[in-house]
């Protein structure tokens, strides 16, 4: 059941008030900036923090993805805010059709570990997240991405964390720190973390090498279409973003499609496959995207075939083959450009391109296992 807007709003004010309480900042006050480049994170009035706590503005809403994107084990805080009387359309296919005015951020950070610039490789969302913001004891900020949309079309700016975890400053020429990822066991990995520059995010979400106009990724009804544990309970995103007035003409959870689970064993090995290459690589391998001149297609609904991978030979993979005959060979993942591609760091080979310095064992061995079970046989 959905709740009228003032409830919503109280509850918003409420769990903002509760978190000041506990030694938060005071709740901060969103607002569109139609042009320019605001120097500063605070300027946007999307979050606020005093280095203990990070809080949210008023209506700005949390949500998550069924199967988020890798990014060298960051974990993400991702959030919707709108000005009053518009509203995103649903689009079953496609990313929400979101109007002028739409801010969308997403901040990345990590559990810190013993080091200075030790940072624990883990897969659930890290000590600290909450539905209302974040409470940074123990968490490492890193950046915060703004994706605005402006008359002229969607700006991507990127914004680094000080220090203090006070403040975070536009750096539109990218940032680069060098991190350790300890894994649980106690590995340790060196690594090159990168904030992308402004036009490296704009490169990645110019998902038609045509138009080259960017647009959100993730926000997607299939993406979309889960629970999140809101201050006042668990709910539907799609139903929430509804009851908020930022979405219109959603036909319910039952009538919207819903992408696996990459990590959900209930659900089919093809499924979870499908579902980790769509979000994780579908942005640039499409027919239209910035991969295209590949012949690979990877988003969710690319029928079984050359265009998916199997049995297909490289076009335009350069040095990057591995001596690997196929992007996908069924059964033999050895043998697989594929696999090869994300098993390697070198930054003139690997994929994803842009937001990987280390290898997501995760989603190799799950791929892995995928192409192992395939039985197709290829001849050369």
């Amino acid at each position: 059941m959905t709740r009228p807007l003032s409830m919503r709003l109280a509850v918003i004010v409420i769990a903002a008030l509760a978190l000041t309480a506990c030694g938060g900042p005071a709740p901060s006050s969103p607002h569109f900036i139609a042009e320019g480049n605001p120097p500063l994170l605070s300027d946007w009035g999307m979050m606020a923090s005093n280095g203990r706590a990070l809080t949210l503005g008023a209506g700005v809403e949390p949500y998550d993805l069924v199967t988020p994107l890798f990014s060298d084990y960051a974990h993400k805080q991702r959030t919707i805010w709108m000005p009053e009387g518009v509203s995103a359309e649903y689009r079953e296919d496609d990313v929400l059709d979101f109007p002028v005015g739409t801010v969308i951020t997403k901040t990345f950070y990590y559990p810190r570990g013993n080091g200075e610039d030790e940072v624990l490789r883990t897969l659930d969302h890290a000590p600290g997240w909450r539905a209302d913001g974040l409470d940074l004891a123990g968490i490492r900020l890193v950046e915060t991405r703004i994706l605005v949309r402006r008359d002229a079309g969607w700006s991507a700016l990127p914004y680094v964390w000080n220090a203090e975890q006070t403040e975070a400053r536009l750096a539109r020429a990218g940032d680069i720190q060098r991190l350790t990822l300890v894994s649980p066991g106690g590995a340790r990995e060196g690594f090159a973390y990168a904030v992308p520059t402004s036009n490296q995010c704009a490169g990645c979400h110019a998902i038609n090498n045509t138009t080259r106009e960017i647009e959100p990724i993730g926000p997607a009804p299939r993406h979309l279409n889960r629970d999140f544990a809101y201050p006042d309970g668990a709910e539907n995103q799609l139903a929430h973003l509804t009851a908020a007035g930022y979405l219109a003409d959603w036909p319910g959870a039952g009538n919207t499609p819903r992408a696996a689970d990459y990590l959900d064993l209930a659900a089919t090995l093809d499924d979870r496959a499908r579902s980790y290459l769509d979000i994780n690589c579908a942005h640039c391998h499409n027919a239209a995207g910035p991969a295209d001149t590949s012949g690979l297609h990877l988003r969710h609904d690319t029928p079984d075939g050359p265009n998916l991978g199997f049995c297909k030979p490289p076009i335009a993979a350069g040095g990057g083959t591995g001596d690997r005959p196929f992007a996908i060979t069924p059964g033999q993942p050895d043998q697989s450009i594929l696999l090869y591609r994300m098993e390697i760091n070198d930054p003139g080979s690997l994929m994803p391109e842009l937001g990987r310095a280390v290898r997501h064992d995760e989603g190799l061995a799950l791929l892995t296992e995928w192409i192992g079970a395939m039985q197709a046989r290829c001849t050369e």
